[in-house]
């Protein structure tokens, strides 16, 4: 199977082909899966070397022409650095482009902490009108990939990952998508947590949700996920208990499934990467146990906060 960042080059660099109004900006880092596109569309294809706050600035100007801007590199170099210009370039300026990165919270934990970004997610949670997916499985890229490049002048991120499920899901744009029903509560795994989630609540009588597209949050399959939960234990008037597992900082999606529940008694717990930084570089796996996402830990802290 290929990786999201590969299947990233393949698809983007045939959408080239067929639309003019596509450019790509990249800062170094990706350069070698455009090699063919850079050689059939050299004017649009634009590597700016390791200059992020250019590679943004570059992007956002391109928008400004009409086209529509498609920049890479990892996510801790593509928000978390360049952070001002994504505010400015593109928020301020009122045009839209496609934010694609790589690396994510601990992909090449070798790299060490300047190549992590557990916050990226929440930062640009802080601007208004992005549109936000988080994929799974390569196959989950794609489609999320063209949805974004075809999302007319819309802001979109694309957060890919090595770290994957064994298998794509049907989804669909800006849905939570109900993988099982239960009773006793709804989980909702973000992207690639998906495979670990299941394996965490195997027995358990809970709903479990799958997000690929976190911003806009699907309030309303919650609420619905809520009320048949409720209607199946006591009465629909009851309240509910959920659990977001998110492969980023913990806690960046509370305040929205808050806010989707506030009508009625609800618990909410945020399960992702925490504040503190843990300084030892191993494996993803070893990274998940680590920070307690790996499903023996998941299945004790959702069997705790169920209880």
């Amino acid at each position: 199977m290929d990786t999201m960042r590969e299947r990233f080059a393949s698809v983007v660099s045939r959408l080239l082909d067929d639309d003019p109004r596509l450019a790509v900006v990249l800062a170094e880092i990706g350069k070698d899966g455009f090699t063919d596109a850079a050689r059939a569309h050299p004017d649009r294809v634009i590597n700016v070397g390791i200059r992020e706050q250019l590679l943004v600035g570059v992007g956002g100007g391109l928008a400004l022409t009409g086209m529509r801007p498609i920049l890479h590199t990892f996510a801790s170099f593509l928000v978390e650095r360049p952070f001002e210009q994504v505010k400015l370039d593109f928020g301020h300026q009122g045009v839209g482009g496609v934010l694609v990165s790589a690396a994510g919270s601990y992909d090449w934990p070798a790299g060490g902490y300047t190549h992590m970004a557990p916050g990226d997610v929440a930062l640009l949670d802080t601007l208004d009108g992005w549109t936000i997916h988080v994929p799974g499985h390569p196959d989950e890229a794609e489609t999320l990939l063209r949805d974004a490049v075809a999302a007319g002048d819309d802001s979109v991120y694309v957060r890919l990952s090595a770290h994957t499920n064994s298998a794509p899901r049907d989804i669909a744009r800006s849905r939570l998508l109900t993988v099982r029903e239960g009773r006793g509560g709804v989980v909702i795994a973000v992207g690639p947590m998906l495979d670990g989630v299941l394996a965490a609540v195997e027995g358990l009588d809970v709903t479990v949700l799958y997000a690929t597209t976190v911003r806009p949050f699907d309030g309303r399959t919650l609420r619905a996920a809520a009320r048949a939960g409720a209607a199946a234990r006591a009465g629909a008037a009851g309240g509910v208990d959920v659990v977001l597992v998110e492969p980023y900082l913990a806690g960046t999606s509370t305040a929205a499934a808050n806010d989707a529940l506030a009508d009625r008694p609800h618990r909410v717990l945020g399960l992702g990467i925490p504040r503190r930084e843990l300084r030892r570089y191993g494996t993803i796996d070893e990274h998940l146990a680590g920070r307690g996402l790996d499903p023996a830990s998941l299945r004790e802290r959702i069997s705790g906060f169920l209880r």
